[in-house]
């Protein structure tokens, strides 16, 4: 992989520690993690020692003190392996920036020193089983009774959601008041009230557990409140082009991996005494796929200089993951063909990376909304 100018030397070294970790505790118990359905809960402390969770958290909350390239990294590096199992994204590009940005001093102290060493793992509840990318008609509620909120609904698909220690919850504070209505609340996993349902069976990304959360009238203390009252969903608003443009970086690094794997599939495997890489149809696919990817690339550092500069939109970051992850599928679909039957073999990463990423076309707000919100701008 060619170096791109943004990356520094800190960067670089960060990336050797990632790759150094996935090597040693990552990838020779990932297939046993995909049986499971779930990661081992050690690794997060193991990846919390190593100093690879919470990598652009100023270190006065025990995080790194690096930026959002450090996560960039980190992303990259598990998604080129297809290691999919452990939910690092969600815990330290998504729920830890929501405490950051939107909690108080004392939630900042008390959880950020706690997620960078693995010894509370987050996860963030936003889906129930009647609402997906539609936010603002949640209908988990949280009624104010004094000092208390007192939450009850449902919430499904959550990254994390067996081995979570806290879950930050998307509710409605106001069911009356729409989207200013929605507010974000901590909730603890040992409360009373609140119960985890099954661990979600998957097409693809089996190792990282994924499950349904019930809250039976959950009592929780006002103070577990993030931010504002009724500003939830702006902090959603805000915080959901980042998560699109990780989403985008996953999926570069998937496209380059399934062609960098094909080429050398296509190289040694042979046909009427041939590499089918010489052949013209899978020469001029190929060809096909090396500029997708490669437009693709030039696509995805704009737009990360554009939010490292502040200057990414609501529509840009819709682009970005509209676009990519749906070039995505149809390049992983493309090298999976050229791989022939092996293709669709599990031990090949190119059928694990097919399954595993076809759900980003879904979350973080299904392409369609990403239309939605690139078509309101026009």
């Amino acid at each position: 992989m060619t170096r791109r100018a943004y990356f520094t030397e800190d960067h670089e070294q960060f990336r050797t520690t990632v790759r150094r970790f996935i090597d040693k505790e990552i990838a020779p118990y990932h297939a046993q993690w995909e049986k499971d359905g779930v990661v081992d809960r050690n690794l997060w402390r193991k990846a919390g020692a190593t100093g690879i969770l919470l990598s652009d958290i100023p270190a006065e909350y025990g995080g790194g003190g690096g930026d959002f390239l450090m996560g960039a990294v980190l992303t990259e590096e598990m998604m080129r392996g297809v290691h999919t199992g452990p939910g690092f994204r969600v815990h330290s590009d998504i729920v830890a920036r929501y405490i950051f940005n939107y909690g108080s001093e004392d939630q900042k102290q008390h959880w950020l020193p706690r997620m960078a060493s693995g010894d509370a793992v987050g996860a963030i509840a936003m889906t129930e089983p009647g609402t997906g990318s539609d936010l603002q008609a949640v209908r988990t509620t949280a009624i104010r009774d004094g000092d208390h909120y007192v939450i009850s609904g449902q919430k499904t698909f959550i990254t994390n959601g067996q081995l979570c220690d806290f879950v930050i919850v998307v509710a409605k504070t106001d069911a009356s008041a729409g989207a200013k209505g929605v507010t974000l609340i901590i909730v603890e996993t040992d409360r009373s009230g609140f119960s985890r349902g099954r661990n979600l069976d998957k097409i693809g990304m089996k190792a990282q557990d994924t499950s349904e959360l019930f809250f039976e009238q959950v009592r929780v203390p006002v103070t577990n409140r993030l931010g504002e009252e009724g500003r939830g969903f702006a902090y959603l608003m805000q915080e959901l082009p980042r998560e699109r443009l990780i989403i985008g970086v996953g999926s570069v690094a998937v496209m380059e991996s399934a062609l960098d794997w094909t080429l050398a599939y296509t190289r040694e495997r042979k046909a009427f005494g041939r590499p089918i890489a010489d052949f013209q149809a899978n020469r001029f696919r190929l060809a096909e796929i090396k500029t997708d990817v490669t437009v693709a690339r030039i696509f995805l550092d704009h737009c990360i200089t554009s939010y490292l500069a502040g200057e990414l939109s609501v529509e840009r970051a819709a682009m970005c993951k509209y676009w990519l992850t749906d070039l995505q599928s149809r390049v992983v679909d493309g090298c999976l063909q050229l791989h022939g039957g092996y293709g669709y073999m599990w031990e090949y990463p190119i059928a694990r990376a097919y399954a595993d990423s076809r759900v980003s076309r879904i979350y973080g707000g299904s392409n369609e909304i990403m239309k939605e919100l690139i078509g309101r701008h026009l």
